[in-house]
């Protein structure tokens, strides 16, 4: 382990599926899709040549040609798209912008005011769910579900009604996942967190048995095997250094004694993680906030902007006990979660409005159920489901209050279409509302335009086997300067017919995060996404792929791991917009109430006419939860009218 590869040891030239099926006829298929029957004809023909968009491997998530149209009106202000051609006979109901979570609620919500209504749901990508992708791999026979977005229900008993009552809707049973989730999986094998420095960034490939991460924080690893002391003391890291992290990891009496509860929790929200460490720790060597400073993960930003309180309580950085805020976590196991994540809640909510497009009617059967995509679209169904649309206008026919429909134009394959509709949810990033409609009051045009999402990578190793994590007792990384932050082995769920890998033989899913941002360079959380997200669309395929392959060879080599043999297939699920903005206080003006009007994501969801906003942006967060209640809320405003 330690020496760089070459890409015929990393096994680039492997023939697996990661660019084939996307750049030939995958992306012939999706790039070829016009409206109606002649959709469903395409889809067909892409089914029966074996393109099947959770299958799809190689760049997913906002995949190439979903954004283009979208940066053509958002980027270049490019509104002339050529003569309409109107789509479909009629007027619709509601006419939904976006297929993501908050959208396929929006339209559950809306049918089920009004059973008769017809709807129809548009979306730029080949697939539905927005972040809730699902990833599906073929193993050498064994199919392997994961994730590619949206990941667990986060602390589901504390959900807002309307989420509690669309899950109910959907007969998701929460108390089935305590025994769908292997507790057991990772203690029973002895696989432990552990921290990898890199050769690279620390002079030598050396894993460490210690979890800096706070891996355990989302699943139940096996406890580390060497006393901590032992294990900072293998840092490859100065003695000053090492006795600054011992420090850190073991400080348990309270450092802001004179300050009550909610004035730590306020103090907190105000300061990074970094000031925490320096002020209250007295950290001070550059080695240990090198070592943390890309581990606030889920935040997109460096220690040294991440608030003290969302890497202490959220992402479970060390720390909690020192800052006085033991308790204040969130409680629930992180464990109800679908083989591929929230993807299922998008799954049933389609289901459930399109009957005829996937058997079965539980949260058991969805699991395996294969969607038949052609079945999306069709003049049969009340309900409609367009993929590969991208919407550039949205307008009321008149004045807002006079309103009767209105008009909702869309581009596929280069050609412009239109619809109508009586009512419009616009359930799509909400940044990209001022481009689709113009007509919005200035005000709410800058409050929208204002936020900016997390840019983020999610990359999906299918393995053959996980011996080498077996042998090394490794069941999530984390890696201090490493391409990818972490690397962990799949949750281990056992579901409707799916079974999770048994033993260290059988095929197996990694799970691997990349953030991108600039930290240490005095920018803001939105000028650090804006720089973050520009890397990202920048960096091709073979460039994380190459990344991925040897980040993996390095970490497990020890354990026999060759990326060649080893790795079947590589999904890289790219989300430049993915996480919705949510306010730092480095950067914020931060209120007691997370509706308070001065907040500009509630400035920025106001309903215009017959137009109401949904999307996780108008609650400023990523769960799952906002998402469904901004859908509700967005229903609610649209009336009976």
């Amino acid at each position: 382990m330690g020496q760089s590869r070459t890409d015929k040891q990393l096994g680039m030239q492997r023939n697996i599926t990661r660019r084939d099926l996307l750049q030939g006829v995958g992306a012939a298929a999706a790039a070829a899709f016009v409206p109606g029957h002649a959709f469903a004809a395409r889809m067909q023909a892409a089914e029966d040549a074996g393109v099947y968009p959770p299958a799809l491997t190689g760049m997913r998530g906002n995949q190439p040609g979903s954004f283009d149209v979208a940066h053509a009106l958002a980027r270049e202000g490019k509104t002339d798209w050529g003569p309409y051609t109107d789509a479909d006979a009629g007027v619709y109901d509601l006419v939904v912008v976006g297929a993501g979570i908050s959208g396929l609620a929006a339209a559950h919500f809306y049918r089920k005011a009004h059973p008769d209504a017809r709807i129809l749901i548009l979306d730029n990508h080949d697939d539905f769910g927005g972040h809730a992708r699902r990833n599906e791999f073929d193993v050498d026979g064994r199919m392997l579900i994961g994730y590619g977005g949206s990941q667990t229900l986060e602390e589901p008993f504390d959900y807002n009604e309307p989420s509690k009552t669309l899950l109910r809707d959907l007969g998701v049973d929460l108390d089935r996942f305590e025994t769908a989730f292997d507790h057991d999986f990772f203690i029973r094998n002895g696989l432990r967190a552990v921290v990898h420095f890199d050769k690279a960034n620390w002079g030598v490939n050396r894993i460490v048995d210690c979890d800096l991460g706070s891996l355990r924080n989302y699943v139940p690893l096996a406890p580390p095997t060497t006393p901590l002391a032992e294990a900072v003391s293998q840092m490859p890291m100065s003695r000053a250094a090492r006795e600054q992290m011992l420090r850190l990891l073991t400080t348990t009496e309270n450092q802001l004694p004179d300050m009550t509860l909610d004035e730590r929790l306020d103090y907190l929200d105000r300061i990074s993680y970094q000031d925490f460490l320096q002020r209250h720790l007295g950290i001070s060597e550059p080695e240990v906030f090198a070592a943390m400073q890309r581990l606030a993960t889920d935040a997109s930003l460096g220690i040294d902007h991440a608030s003290a309180a969302g890497a202490l309580l959220y992402v479970a950085l060390p720390g909690v006990d020192a800052a006085g805020v033991r308790g204040q976590e969130g409680n629930a196991p992180y464990i109800h979660h679908f083989p591929d994540g929230n993807a299922s809640i998008a799954r049933l909510l389609v289901r459930s409005m399109i009957p005829g497009v996937a058997p079965g009617s539980t949260m058991e059967d969805i699991v395996t159920a294969r969607f038949d995509y052609s079945k999306l679209d069709t003049a049969r169904t009340a309900v409609r489901l367009r993929l590969n649309s991208t919407v550039v206008h949205v307008e009321n026919d008149g004045p807002a209050k006079a309103a009767r429909q209105v008009k909702v134009a869309y581009v596929r394959d280069g050609k412009s279409y239109r619809v109508t509709g009586k009512h419009c949810v616009l359930a799509c990033y909400n940044a990209m509302i001022p481009s689709l409609c113009p007509e919005l009051p200035a005000v709410q045009r800058e409050a929208l335009a204002w936020q900016v999402k997390t840019p983020m990578l999610y990359t999906s190793v299918a393995l053959r086997n996980w011996r080498a994590f077996k042998k090394l007792g490794v069941g999530g990384i984390v890696s201090p300067g490493g391409y990818h932050t972490n690397a962990m082995l799949d949750f281990p769920v056992n579901l409707g017919g799916y079974k999770y890998s048994q033993g260290p033989d059988d095929a197996i899913m990694v799970h691997m995060e990349r953030f991108f941002y600039l930290p240490n360079q005095g920018l803001t959380q939105k000028e650090q996404h804006r720089a973050g997200r520009l890397e990202l669309y920048s960096t091709s395929f073979e460039t994380i792929e190459r990344n991925t392959r040897q980040q993996l060879a390095e970490m497990l080599g020890d354990g026999g791991f060759d990326p060649a043999d080893d790795i079947a297939a590589i999904t890289v699920n790219r989300w430049a917009h993915g996480y919705a903005y949510s306010y730092n206080g480095k950067d914020d003006t931060l209120y007691a109430d997370w509706d308070d009007p001065r907040y500009p994501h509630v400035q920025a969801r106001q309903p215009w006419g017959r137009i109401t906003i949904a999307n996780s942006d108008a609650g400023a967060s990523a769960i799952i939860h906002q998402a469904i209640g901004q859908a509700h809320r967005a229903v609610q405003e649209l009336g009976d009218a």
